[in-house]
């Protein structure tokens, strides 16, 4: 061995330490805003169901709805195909899967709605029901995310919306507890202040009833434009996810409500209008990195009717579905059980057709072999999120996903969801 060279360096008198002391707050502050993924399945859609008509048999009901509507106006694959444009390798599977999802879980997040769905006379009974029934729902026959839309801060519904929030909540507690997969969805948020006394409500629930700090989170609709841009030109929806001190969850965008506090025509009113899109990249940055999620809205144009007309909403809301996708809007809103074939049809489609490059590129990264791309750690996290998402929602198989990549699920976890500060691989 020859004799080893000693290395010196420029920098001396603990430069190092130093820095490392006047970036402590930096690094902490990173942590605190930045955790990144939350670690857990996101749903491909958000089903919102009047607090007066739930019942137990609702998800049941829009499966075997949505069913009935395939049956009637796409009965094969090949039909679906020609509505959707499908190609002829993707039809039969997507078909399949699509079939598949509604007969074994046709809904991924339900929320009951005493919101601007709500016509109930007696809402202190239908949100004592709704607890009651999803406390006692079967977890096979029920939807892995429920919880309910309540009315939002402003002063003319304040005081019923938190009433119905502690009779919900509460009713689950004398059920049993909170499930797993609770969602809350507070709606038109204006200003921060209205997210942080949301925060106390749930902080003083909390405490009554003895559970852990920060247990219950809860999503943020984002309806008004003083949501997006503050009157000091700053960023609201950011300062919004900081004023949940840690319990936020999603950013779900309402369509209709934002179109219209802009202006915007009700023929025109879309979740691809530039309006839309603008808040939903507001949304969408402010979100990065912090472990709240994002959702797109939902499209009122319903399949219903002739065949003629539901094949023209299915085109429009597939369309608007993969859009979505394309843009890392991997959630979004459905307002009828017949948006359902469309939504899994677009979610399925998105997944398969690209698997078989996105397996291929995290196989060459995984096993640090050259292709014709060179990917760094995100694009691999990227991958990861990919693949992880199309099995988490049934697009793909573990099976043919470990068969392209080499990985197991674990080890796809590992890129798509990485620790802060490093990466562990598990591989076969």
């Amino acid at each position: 061995m020859g004799q080893q060279e000693k290395v010196t360096t420029s920098l001396a008198g603990g430069i190092g330490e130093a820095i490392g002391a006047s970036l402590a707050p930096v690094d902490s502050e990173l942590a605190r805003r930045y955790p990144g993924d939350p670690g857990i399945r996101q749903p491909v859609h958000t089903v919102y169901v009047p607090g007066e008509v739930f019942s137990a048999g609702t998800v049941r009901s829009w499966g075997d709805q949505a069913l009935a509507a395939l049956d009637e106006h796409a009965p094969d694959a090949e039909a679906l195909a020609l509505v959707l444009g499908l190609s002829g390798e993707l039809a039969e599977p997507v078909y399949a899967r699509v079939r598949a999802k509604l007969e074994r879980e046709p809904i991924e997040d339900l929320r009951v709605d005493f919101e601007d769905g709500y016509r109930g006379i007696d809402e202190d009974t239908d949100a004592a029901r709704a607890a009651r029934l999803l406390a006692e729902a079967d977890p096979d026959t029920t939807a892995p995310y429920t919880g309910i839309r309540m009315k939002c801060m402003e002063a003319a519904v304040r005081d019923r919306g938190i009433r119905t929030t502690d009779i919900f909540l509460s009713g689950l507690m004398e059920q049993g507890g909170l499930p797993d997969g609770l969602m809350l969805t507070l709606p038109k948020v204006t200003y921060p202040e209205q997210v942080a006394a949301f925060v106390r409500l749930l902080e003083a629930f909390e405490k009554a009833h003895r559970l852990e700090s920060g247990r219950i989170g809860f999503e943020i609709q984002i309806e008004t434009s003083q949501a997006i841009l503050a009157a000091d030109g700053t960023a609201t929806v950011a300062r919004m996810i900081d004023a949940a001190e840690g319990r936020a969850t999603g950013l779900h965008y309402g369509t209709f409500d934002y179109s219209a506090c802009l202006g915007v025509s009700a023929a025109y009113q879309a979740s691809d209008h530039p309006v839309a899109d603008h808040a939903k990249a507001i949304m969408q940055v402010a979100a990065a990195g912090t472990g709240v999620r994002v959702s797109d809205g939902s499209t009122n144009v319903l399949p219903v009717g002739s065949t003629e007309h539901v094949h023209e909403a299915w085109r429009l809301h597939y369309g608007l579905t993969r859009r979505a996708l394309a843009r890392a809007y991997y959630q979004g809103w459905d307002m009828h059980p017949a948006h359902l074939p469309t939504r899994y049809a677009a979610v399925f489609a998105f997944y398969r057709e690209g698997m078989a490059a996105a397996a291929a590129r995290l196989a060459a990264y995984a096993a640090r072999t050259e292709g014709d791309i060179m990917d760094e750690p995100a694009t691999a996290k990227a991958l990861g999120g990919y693949l992880l998402r199309g099995l988490e929602c049934g697009a793909l198989d573990e099976a043919e996903v470990t068969g392209l990549t080499g990985l197991s699920r674990s080890g796809i976890e590992a890129y798509a969801r990485p620790r802060r500060g490093g990466l562990t691989v598990a591989a076969g």
